[in-house]
Formats: C-alpha cells, structure tokens, sequence
C-alpha cells in the first residue's frame, strides 16, 4: 500500500490489489501517507484457501477488469468533507448517561462497553495534571493523523474510568506509541495485535497500579488499560473492522507493573537507562495471551533449569516462527517478552542466572528442526521461501543451510528478549508473550 502511494506522489499511477475486508484498511493507509483516494483493486474472497482454478478465473474475470477500471477512468473525488474546526472544550453531546451512551456508541467513539461520560469538569480535573497547554500537540497518531492532545487524552481517559493522577502516565504512553520505533502503523494485523503497557519504577506504586496477583484485573490498571485502547481507537484511529483487522477480535489490553520489592535483578527501566529513582512507562505489544506454565523442579532437575527449558519451548511455541527468524535491516519486527513470577526469578538468580544469561539461554536453546521451520515458512509468509531463498536476501543467516532434521534457532538474537517480574508473589508461573509488528519503546513518565 506504501508503495502505491509513493508512486502516486511521484506521478505515477498505481494500484493497490486487496483481499475481501482490506479495501477499507488500504485507503485508510493511503489517506494517512497521503493519498486521499488512493486506487485499489479487489480480488474476491480469501485467496489463500481458494482452488489454483478459482483463483485464475476471479484474476482473469474479476480483479483484472477492475485493475484495468481504476488505472483508465477518473479518480474519484474523495467523499469525505472537511469538518469546521471546532474548539477543542466544546459539547458535542447533551443529555442522560443512556443517550450520551448510546451517541458515543454510534459514533464509534466507545469499546462497546459502557463509558463514563466526559463532562468539561471531569477533563479538567485530569488537566490539572500536566503543565501542558490543553489544545498543544503531544504526537500525531498514525494511521488517522490525528493530533493527541492533552484534552483530548484527558477525555478518553475519563471515558475509561481512570483517575485523574493518571494523566501523566498516560502522555508519556501516548509519547511511546507515537515513536517511529514502535511501529503503531502496523498493529492493524489480521493476527490481532494488542498493545499493553508496563510501568516501571516508584511511581507505580504511589498510582497503585498492581504488580502481584491477577495485576492485570486490579488496582489502577484496567482503567488504565482501557484508556490505551481509547486512545489507539479514538485518536490513532483504529476502528474495528476498518483499520483494526484482527480475525478474531480484541481481548481487553492490558496494563501491568513490575514488582521491583520481589525483583532479584535490576528494574526494567534501569536495564532501558534510566535512574532508578526515575519512573517509566513501556509501551508492548503481543499477539499471545494466556497458559503461564507452572514449574516444578524436582529430583535432578531444579527449579531454575526447568524454568529455563519450559521458556525455551515457549518460545518456540508463542510466536509466529516464520517472521520471528527474520534477521537483517529488512527484518521483521519483533518483541518477546517474559513474564516471570517472583518465585521462579529467585529461583533462577540463586542459581547465578542473569536477566543476560537468561536471554542467552534461551537464544541457544529455543530451537527446532529446519524441516518444520522451512514448512512454517513456505505456508506462513505471503510467499513461498524457502531457505536459500531467504539466506540470499539476507533474511536468514547462513547456519539454516542444514540438514531438514538439524535444529535451527528460532530467536533473532538474545536482545529481543523483555523479562519483567511481576504476577502471583506466592505462584510458580511464567508466560512468554510475542509482539509481532511491535518493537518496545520507554518514556520517562514527567
């Protein structure tokens, strides 16, 4: 879609060619590059389920004619109007909290669920939170280009039931999504992508967002939570079923912090730089959720290697295999990210396990045979690789050239590796979550 539009702005007529359900999101990515009518062409259905004879007959038949139609007849003139610019406190909705409910749930501007209506009192009481003037940009979200503001933030997150403290975590959230590296143009995925956010350092505490036991369902963090996707929906512009394509829908996102009284190591945000007095918020992003495995070490066995393996194998498991082997400046991008329950961290720090060692552990060990990479591969990708192919582009390092039965790493390389302790105080529990699209990114929290 990229492309299209690059060619467009440089005089060059294109076509971008979509699957059933995709049209909506390529012009969205059009507008957002922009190209405010960018032309598409639909090929018809899944493709990737379709017989070779149905697909040459819907190319030939269909997706063709309508190549052909958008290269030769006039662009359209885009629909959309501009809308008069209003000011940023004014009303757009009057009445009970069931009609201000239900206009705000026409307008796409809520999660389906029930919204705390955000009266000019409550978006003020979150302003008095930050120094910034309440109209002044803080980003532009990608793909909507819309710019996130203090009010406009402050009235998602009265939307979403938090706390008006939390205003400072969330301009800092807003900041980490909005930096290049974390790739928020990307998470509109099929796979269904679900940001989360991990704060880090005294500040979490003094907010009460929960780091132990079931931390995602309590304290500050679901409100919390629940502003981020207010926001991404709102303001980044990620409707469901436009530019948010997840086949199977969303779950909440979630907002977790880290336990730095349980840690054995150093903090999150200290390993990221930042002084230990600082406080952080990191915005993540996985496509997994779910099944923390419980480790039991026993006989020979301890409970820090069976740790280990079962992290090792997780990884193997979790993630999409066929992007997370990807190396090389045109590799994919990626974030894997360990939950580990403090039990099960003490137990690996008395063994003489790093958060590093742990990453290089798990890098050597988390393996499988080239045979079944090469299939997740060949089927997995909107190509069919192979491994020769994929060495020759740089993609994949020459160690893959091996026999089918021969282990191969799955892993990149040791650094895409998060650990963060947190979860259940008195539980042996650990989960590996896997962030396609995403790659981690830390602000300071002012």
């Amino acid at each position: 879609m990229r492309p299209a539009a690059e060619a467009e702005k440089a005089g060059i007529p294109a076509v971008v060619v979509t699957t059933t359900g995709f049209t909506t999101i390529a012009k969205a990515v059009g507008k957002s590059e922009g190209i405010a009518n960018l032309r598409v062409a639909e090929y018809p259905g899944a493709v990737g389920v379709h017989p070779p004879e149905l697909v040459d007959a819907n190319v030939e038949n269909v997706l063709f004619e309508r190549i052909v139609s958008e290269l030769t007849q006039p662009r359209a003139q885009s629909s959309e109007t501009a809308a008069a610019a209003a000011a940023g406190d004014a009303v757009v909705c009057e009445g009970t909290f069931e009609e201000i409910n239900a206009y705000f749930r026409q307008q796409s501007w809520t999660d389906e669920l029930p919204i705390v209506p955000p009266t000019r009192e409550r978006v003020a009481a979150f302003l008095r939170h930050t120094q910034r003037a309440p109209d002044a940009p803080i980003a532009i979200l990608p793909q909507a280009n819309l710019a996130a503001t203090p009010r406009n933030i402050a009235a998602n997150a009265v939307m979403a039931g938090c706390a008006p403290e939390m205003m400072r975590v969330l301009i800092a959230a807003v900041e980490a999504i909005a930096d290049n590296e974390y790739n928020l143009n990307n998470i509109g995925s099929t796979w269904g992508v679900m940001p989360f956010l991990l704060i880090s350092g005294p500040l979490a505490k003094q907010l009460g967002i929960e780091n132990g036991a079931q931390l995602v369902n309590r304290g500050a963090n679901p409100a919390l939570a629940r502003a981020l996707t207010l926001i991404i929906k709102n303001i980044a512009g990620y409707k469901y079923g436009s530019r948010y394509m997840g086949t199977f829908g969303y779950p909440l996102n979630v907002a977790i912090a880290e336990n730095e009284d349980e840690t054995p190591w150093e903090p999150y945000h200290v390993e990221q730089g930042f002084k230990r007095e600082d406080s952080t918020v990191s915005a993540g992003g996985t496509v997994t959720w779910g099944w923390p495995p419980a480790i039991y070490g026993t006989g020979q066995q301890s409970a820090a290697v069976t740790a280990l393996k079962f992290l090792a194998l997780e990884t193997t498991k979790k993630p999409c295999l066929a992007r997370l082997v990807e190396r090389g400046d045109n590799g994919f991008r990626n974030m894997v990210t360990f939950l580990i329950a403090p039990p099960v961290a003490k137990a690996l720090a008395a063994e003489g396990y790093t958060k590093q060692k742990i990453r290089e552990y798990v890098y050597e060990h988390a393996r499988v045979p080239a045979r079944e990479l090469e299939f997740l591969i060949e089927f997995g990708h909107s190509e069919a690789f192979k491994f020769p192919d994929m060495v020759e582009r740089g993609l994949l390092p020459k160690e893959y050239l091996v026999k089918p039965d021969e282990l191969v790493r799955v892993l990149p390389n040791p650094d895409v590796i998060n650990i963060v302790v947190c979860g259940d105080p008195d539980r042996n529990r650990l989960m590996v979550l896997w962030g396609g699209y995403i790659s981690p990114v830390t602000k300071k929290i002012v």
